[in-house]
């Protein structure tokens, strides 16, 4: 002590043996061969040790958060060419949308079929006034139904109902061929009675819409797709993503094998920058080895003309990606990307609906708009491609089609947009992925598109910078909290006598 205060104790050199610990010298409270530690919390108590905890709790947790802001800024940014950051990103809007995780198991216990997924749902119904559509997600408290089951040999077949909300249901119906399984068909029952999700709806009763054949993988392989698989039905579409799913189940696990859906495959896949058209061979169990990120198209602008103007005005990058049978009866995949300065545009306008046609080398899209006066919105009500696939191709000639669409909708004099990657399900065999779209059909003023309407994943990766970045403000709290604790317990020991 001088001066009637007390000073830091002097800290002599650590005993050999003891390095942890040391010795003191200058501390009336250090009789000898006592340790400093032991010394300093006999007179000021447990707060030198708290400083120090609290000291390495602000680091670790300072690491963590300057971690959690790289990975959310990349995915505000949309930067997912390492595929780490993809994942993280996806895991991330998993994770904000409810992913569930659903099993089914056959008399004695042993499990068959394991889902974890996300499933959007959008629904049209109409009320006294006009016609609404409704967003919801397959919420994670939904419970797996009675009518579950795990086949029994020939006589029938493994099935996985879902039941949510007041009497809502979706069932995913597996069927097994030689060596693959799929969904042979997805059945959506919904409650137009239901008022939380339905309000003011004129209907009522339940309603039952179906789709063939909506996944498939080889038979002790999980089938897994990150990306959307969006699945268009009468009134109604159920988009998928963050799947992983298996039938058939032998262990009642996952199998360490995958299959990988074609709109991953689409995200994966190398394909060369100077040509647009690249045929790969074939398609593997696990999907091809991503060696580096697809080059995405190029938004080209397009529009049609019509006896009062501009009547169709549209920006967009086209992408096509087409699964086909080699004459190996392997499978082969084909990718396209549309380039703007070689694609020729043509269309036609009526009250009622308008048509944008799109020629790019041997291959040609038709997109189908049409208006919904009582609502006073337009939408993409189908979609056609025909093409010429590589000399390999057991039918180099190929069509399809789909006209129960009902994407890129706003209302009438608006425009739609969307920046995120949307994938438009042609058929089983075909995808259109869009990139950067803004549309509008109707009441256009010249060449400029009206207020925009955001599309709902663009709204949802909003979400997701958002509400982490709440979390982040919370742990700053919480280390701000730490460290004032800490420095008011550190100084505890140095009070004026």
């Amino acid at each position: 002590m001088r001066d009637g205060r007390w000073r830091r104790p002097r800290w002599a050199a650590l005993e050999p043996g003891n390095a942890a610990l040391g010795t003191c010298a200058g501390c009336r409270d250090c009789a000898p061969g006592r340790t400093w530690k032991r010394a300093w919390s006999t007179r000021h108590g447990d707060a030198g040790a708290t400083d120090v905890i609290a000291r390495e709790l602000r680091f670790s947790i300072g690491y963590v958060i300057l971690l959690a802001f790289a990975v959310v800024f990349l995915c505000l940014i949309g930067s997912y060419k390492h595929h780490l950051v993809h994942h993280l990103c996806r895991f991330l809007a998993c994770f904000l949308q409810a992913c569930s995780s659903f099993e089914v198991k056959d008399s004695s216990g042993k499990v068959c079929i394991i889902a974890d997924l996300t499933v959007a749902f959008s629904v049209e119904y109409k009320t006294s006034v006009q016609k609404e559509f409704v967003h919801f997600f397959l919420p994670q408290n939904a419970s797996v139904d009675s009518q579950s089951s795990c086949g029994k040999d020939n006589a029938s077949h493994p099935v996985l109902v879902l039941d949510f909300g007041a009497g809502h249901s979706l069932s995913l119906n597996f069927s097994e061929s030689a060596d693959k399984y799929q969904v042979e068909e997805l059945v959506f029952h919904y409650n137009l009675s239901d008022a939380t999700l339905f309000p003011n709806s004129t209907t009522g009763g339940v309603k039952t819409v179906s789709h063939k054949s909506i996944m498939q993988a080889h038979v002790g392989t999980k089938y897994r797709c990150i990306n959307s698989k969006h699945i268009n039905m009468k009134n109604a579409n159920v988009t998928f993503s963050n799947v992983t799913l298996e039938a058939y189940l032998t262990n009642g696990t996952f199998s360490v094998n995958k299959t990988e859906c074609a709109e991953d495959m689409v995200s994966t896949t190398t394909m060369a920058p100077t040509t647009p058209k690249q045929t790969t061979g074939q398609v593997p169990t696990a999907g091809p080895t991503p060696t580096s990120s697809p080059q995405n198209p190029t938004v080209g602008k397009y529009n049609v003309t019509g006896p009062n103007g501009t009547c169709v005005l549209a920006y967009m990058g086209l992408q096509l990606n087409i699964t086909y049978p080699k004459k190996d009866e392997k499978m082969g995949l084909d990718l396209l990307n549309f380039v703007p300065h070689n694609t020729t545009s043509s269309g036609r306008c009526d009250n009622t609906s308008a048509s944008l046609n799109l020629t790019f080398e041997k291959t040609r899209v038709i997109f189908q708009f049409a208006l919904n006066a009582s609502a006073e919105k337009f939408f993409l009500q189908g979609v056609s491609v025909s093409t010429t696939l590589p000399s390999e191709a057991k039918n180099p000639k190929f069509e399809a089609s789909n006209n129960s669409m009902s994407d890129l909708r706003a209302s009438v004099g608006n425009s739609y947009k969307c920046s995120s990657e949307e994938t438009l399900q042609v058929s089983d065999q075909a995808l259109l992925n869009v990139f950067n779209v803004q549309v509008q059909i109707f009441k256009i003023d010249g060449d400029k598109f009206g207020p925009v309407e955001e599309c709902q994943l663009d709204e949802n990766n909003m979400l997701i910078p958002i509400i982490v970045g709440a979390a982040l403000a919370g742990l700053v709290l919480i280390v701000l909290i730490a460290y004032l604790i800490g420095r008011k317990r550190s100084h505890a020991g140095y009070q004026t006598i």
